[in-house]
């Protein structure tokens, strides 16, 4: 069977015009410019793109690490709801065999909680006790996970025994083992009149969760707590865990419709910390838009350096056309040139932003040091997280892309419509 030249030849020169716009793109693209201000130029608009995409992924980061300390941390510790007594509730092995019968809840426990203050080593501060059962407690919250020096265990053993935050424990100058006074804000009357409501308490163990519950919350056991508030058997009310946090108002709603409404009321999490992961959500939609104004302004630098490429190349362009070039193929070789200024920009930006993303904890946390400023000590955590999500780098990088294609189009049409006769007469 005989093939033709024709035929071959034919083969070979659609090859060649396929390929000709990523030949002479990536010519362009490795070339030095002749017109220095043109490679300035393209030199700004691609380190835009890897600030911009590096600034998105390094934020988005951080927001998703306040997300997941909220959810993980606080959210861990603190009960998803609790079903609360109008008066104390002395049937409540009962109570929380009927709410644990309901098929979303995961777990439940008895507490008897109260503010005082702790005094110790002539300092005072204002804290929140919380009366638990180690046993019951440690299947509603992840407090026990960060109980140090054997304290979880002890609470049970120890007659007044008290877990403290280390912040706490550090601020009053206390060391486990150490004595510390609880006083309620009752009085009692004596024959030397009224007198504060005390009690002696041994520090058995403390806790570091990395959150503002360290620094306010200390824990006794729920016969302690009983007996400093007179409540003989009886608690306060129970704490539950669901399978779904955010599920959890919906099923407070469902358990309370089974009980007496008359003895019982209901809180959830999203009382104390709705507001705040709400907030989080809304700042991370926020500042996501507002940082990928940062691309479009680089996206606007590639319209300039492809605006003033095109006028340079213009002899090149010219000659093109006359060799047979379709306006397709010079729109391809300024598309692909734009294209790949967006590739690099975004391949080093996810590069430089994944590398700060990671260890901006920690450069974070010796700039804080260093400055003794303190700043997170004013939020429900006191370090900077940060978690890197795979689809926020897919989406940033798959957004950059899409906007340096847009920008490229206008120049390329501009470049296709160039006269071969009147770009070669000032040539």
């Amino acid at each position: 069977m005989k093939i033709s030249t024709r035929a071959i030849s034919g083969v070979h020169l659609k090859d060649i015009r396929q390929s000709l716009p990523i030949l002479i793109g990536l010519r362009y693209f490795r070339a030095r410019q002749r017109n220095r201000f043109v490679s300035f130029i393209a030199l700004i608009s691609t380190l835009g793109l890897i600030l911009g995409v590096a600034v998105l992924i390094v934020v988005l980061s951080v927001m998703n690490g306040f997300e997941h300390e909220l959810r993980s941390r606080i959210l861990g510790v603190i009960p998803h709801g609790t079903i609360s007594g109008w008066e104390p509730i002395s049937d409540w092995q009962n109570l929380i065999d009927q709410i644990e019968s309901h098929p979303e809840v995961s777990a439940a426990a008895p507490y008897i909680s109260g503010s005082a203050l702790l005094a110790a080593n002539g300092l005072v501060e204002g804290v929140i006790f919380s009366g638990i059962i180690p046993e019951y407690e440690q299947d509603v919250s992840i407090i026990s996970d960060f109980v140090s020096d054997g304290g979880w265990q002890k609470l049970t053993s120890t007659r007044y025994g008290l877990i403290i935050g280390l912040p706490l424990l550090q601020k009053l100058d206390l060391r486990v083992g150490g004595k510390v006074s609880l006083v309620l804000p009752e009085a009692t009357v004596t024959i030397a009149g009224l007198m504060p409501r005390m009690k002696r308490f041994t520090v058995v163990g403390s806790f570091e969760v990395g959150a503002d519950v360290d620094r306010n919350l200390v824990l006794l056991n729920i016969n302690d707590a009983a007996r400093l508030l007179r409540l003989g058997n009886k608690v306060q009310g129970i704490r539950i865990s669901t399978v779904d946090l955010f599920r959890a108002p919906t099923v407070l709603r469902e358990i309370l419709a089974s009980l007496d409404r008359r003895k019982y009321t209901a809180s959830s999490w999203m009382r104390l910390y709705g507001n705040l992961y709400e907030a989080i959500q809304m700042q991370k939609t926020t500042m996501f838009l507002l940082l990928i104004l940062i691309v479009a302004v680089a996206a606007f630098n590639v319209v300039s350096s492809l605006i003033m490429m095109v006028s340079e190349k213009k002899g090149d362009i010219a000659i093109l056309r006359t060799l047979g070039a379709s306006s397709n193929s010079i729109m391809g070789i300024f598309i692909f040139y734009g294209s790949m200024i967006g590739v690099v920009g975004v391949v080093l930006g996810v590069s430089v932003g994944l590398l700060v993303a990671v260890s901006i904890s920690d450069i974070f946390r010796w700039f804080d040091e260093l400055t003794q400023l303190k700043i997170m000590n004013q939020y429900f955590i006191n370090y900077l997280p940060s978690q890197i999500v795979v689809s926020d780098v897919a989406m940033i990088s798959g957004i950059t892309l899409v906007i340096c294609f847009i920008a490229t189009l206008y120049p390329a049409y501009k470049a296709a419509m160039t006269n071969p006769a009147e770009a070669l007469s000032y040539e």
